[in-house]
């Protein structure tokens, strides 16, 4: 029997991969001789054939890290990236020497020059865009991934031994749910909906329970629980309050594994998605498909390999909450579907990942990897059935004239409330009702309640250090930027004479005051007046359709003053919308505001018309040209309200197959820095 030493958390440290080893050490230990290291504990080498490393991104694996590093043997890498575990070893313990050279160490000179930013409070460390894995797959003797997605990645950061693809493994449990119903108080014919495990804003708790909402309105009976501990910046029960789920949804919270387990049973439906992916698998995922439980899942990175048939796989994209919806609604109405579903799962498993099938191949390979017989890929990468080398795990493509719609990442994610929309909505339109200063500046908030509410919940917030510029301020949002996002400095600009600057000191109805600084200078002639990456944010909202000509002047200096992976925000009427389709077809112009102004009304001010108007799909382009990766384009209305006269216009695209998506009234569009301009004048846009 193979002799192998066995680092890992274990119950009842709150860790899925606690949870994980303890099933796989069960499985293992009649196929090898294991002894298990739960906490730092020196290691003889000589006693063992190899050591087996279980590496998670958080403090629980801190000391699995350095031994690892001390004695290298096979890493099992639950994910690929180990940021914040690498913060938590240098920074948390005040060694900010040694986290600098480790950026350098993985990202050279430019992961050095952010963390040296970081030290200095400036930005925070970079956990998306630097991985910390190098030291670690330099120094292992073999990986093992649990799926072909994480595979890709690690191949990609350069990990050339041994590397085994192995199934994660699944509790085959048969578990009553009534008990847990009954608890509950939730009716046996009653659809339940659950979440499981770390109740993280990544996991799209935000949409699904947008969605849920829509449900309640067809199923009124529908209830929903989350069970796991909440996530400090994902305000639960604030959220659940502002939709108006409190009689349908309840947050249980942490609950130990039979508990856990059981409300899991208790379900119709598990939700288990998340975006971004960082070739994590989910422990939670394999529970709910053991006791075969129709799940829903996020259509990317590993999940993205599950067999098409056992799970529905939601696009990451401008449609996920209608289509978390309409699966909701399939499932509640449709049991016997749920059923099925589920059932399929459960064989899936059953057949590819039962723990001693896991315990198995794990062993296989570690074998290989003791006596060296394992080289390169290893066979065993087969197991996961969908891995193609050529996919690198990137998120799908949109097709051609579609834009997908993505959460921002970690601190870009949505900034004032999880929904956009409802009573989430009405809060924050009535804390900018506070800051209208006549009745012309209350009716334009009247009229445009939605774009501006939309607006902010889409902007990345802030923090005390970060600084944030709203082109063409008129401060109806304005004080939000610092009040409710948390920037710790505002700033304005508007069309005028360069080197004027306004002093604009502003106080609500309620008495908060607030100061702002308003710049003046020509948008795409003039250069703007602040240095190279001075702000985390620019808003440029309503206004790049007024530039007569030349729009990408405006981009080229956005991305100058932007902060590399800071943020550009760009909202614009949307020329290829319902309404602009509807016009053009009954003879009148597309363009939302099209008209010419009269000579005396301008008051020698730039003109209020629309020179050009854009396309979502000339918006990607846009950005892509100025250096920026889009990461959430969609669209929506300036004022929501039903349209019905716009029926015939969806139904003859429908009906011609034509996109559908992207034709609401204005453009929401957040762009990350990602490098220069590379495009000054791209032939799309000038002649």
């Amino acid at each position: 029997m193979i002799r192998v030493a066995f680092f890992s958390p274990l119950p009842p440290a709150r860790s899925g991969i606690a949870d994980y080893s303890a099933a796989l050490l069960q499985a293992l230990h009649p196929l090898a001789e294991v002894e298990v290291f739960p906490e730092p504990a020196p290691l003889e080498p000589a006693r063992f054939d190899v050591a087996l490393y279980q590496i998670g991104n958080n403090p629980d694996h801190a000391f699995v890290y350095e031994a690892a590093l001390r004695h290298p043997g096979v890493v099992v890498m639950h994910e690929t990236n180990l940021h914040h575990l690498l913060a938590d070893l240098t920074i948390k313990r005040g060694e900010w020497d040694a986290y600098v050279e480790e950026c350098a160490y993985n990202g050279g000179a430019a992961a050095r020059a952010r963390a040296e930013q970081a030290r200095t409070l400036q930005v925070a460390p970079d956990y998306e865009g630097v991985r910390m894995t190098r030291r670690l797959l330099e120094s292992a003797r073999g990986v093992v991934t649990h799926s072909g997605f994480a595979a890709a990645e690690l191949r990609t950061a350069g990990f050339a031994g041994p590397l085994a693809v192995i199934p994660h493994g699944a509790w085959l449990d048969r578990v009553d749910g009534a008990p847990f119903r009954r608890k509950l108080g939730v009716e046996e014919t009653a659809p339940l909906v659950g979440i499981f495990g770390h109740l993280k804003p990544y996991k799209r708790i935000a949409e699904t329970l947008r969605a849920f909402r829509r449900l309640t309105r067809v199923a009124p009976e529908a209830k929903m629980i989350l069970v796991g501990e909440p996530h400090p910046e994902l305000p639960l029960e604030d959220a659940i309050r502002a939709m108006d789920l409190s009689g349908h949804v309840r947050v249980v919270g942490f609950a130990p594994v039979e508990d856990f387990t059981g409300y899991m049973a208790a379900c119709d439906v598990v939700v288990n998605l998340r975006f971004p992916t960082v070739g994590e698998s989910s422990g939670t995922l394999l529970r709910a498909f053991g006791l075969g439980k129709a799940t829903l899942v996020s259509g990317v990175g590993s999940f993205g390999e599950l067999p098409d048939d056992a799970c529905v796989k939601i696009p990451v994209d401008a449609g996920e909450e209608d289509a978390i919806f309409e699966y909701l609604n399939l499932l509640a109405s449709r049991p016997e579907i749920a059923r099925e579903l589920g059932a399929r799962a459960r064989r899936y498993v059953e057949r590819e990942c039962a723990w001693p099938v896991v315990a198995g191949k794990c062993v296989e390979f570690l074998e290989a990897v003791a006596e060296g017989r394992a080289t390169g890929f290893h066979p065993l990468a087969a197991a996961s059935g969908k891995f193609m080398a050529g996919k690198s795990g990137q998120a799908p493509q949109a097709a051609p004239g579609e834009c997908a719609a993505n959460v921002v990442p970690d601190t870009a994610a949505e900034g004032l409330s999880p929904a956009s929309g409802g009573d989430a909505a009405e809060d924050i339109i009535a804390y900018l009702r506070t800051w209208a200063r006549d009745g012309e500046s209350l009716q334009y908030l009247e009229n445009h309640r939605t774009r501006l509410a939309k607006t902010l919940a889409i902007t990345p917030p802030g923090t005390a250090v970060d600084r944030v510029l709203e082109m063409g301020a008129y401060l109806q949002i304005t004080p939000a930027l610092r009040s409710r996002l948390g920037y710790g400095e505002v700033r304005g600009c508007y069309f005028g004479a360069l080197g004027r600057t306004d002093v604009r000191e502003e106080t609500s109805s309620l008495g908060e005051r607030f100061r702002c600084d308003i710049d003046h200078f020509d948008a795409e002639r003039d250069p703007f007046p602040y240095p190279d990456g001075h702000f985390s944010t620019v808003l440029c909202c309503e206004l790049i359709e007024h530039l007569a000509e030349d729009p990408m002047h405006l981009m080229a200096e956005a991305n100058r003053i932007i902060k590399p992976d800071g943020y550009l925000l760009l909202t614009t009427p949307n020329l290829a919308s319902l309404r602009a389709i509807d016009a053009v077809l009954l003879g009148y112009h597309p363009g939302f505001y099209p008209a010419y102004m009269r000579p005396a009304a301008t008051n020698g001010e730039s003109a209020a018309r629309h020179n050009r108007e854009y396309t979502p799909r000339e918006v990607r382009k846009l950005f892509e040209n100025a250096g920026f990766e889009i990461v959430r384009l969609e669209t929506g209305e300036f004022r929501e309200e039903p349209h019905p006269e716009f029926a015939w216009v969806r139904h003859l695209l429908e009906r011609y197959k034509l996109e559908a998506g992207l034709r609401g009234e204005g453009i929401y569009a957040l762009g990350r820095k990602r490098g220069a301009v590379k495009e000054r004048y791209p032939e799309w846009l000038y002649s």
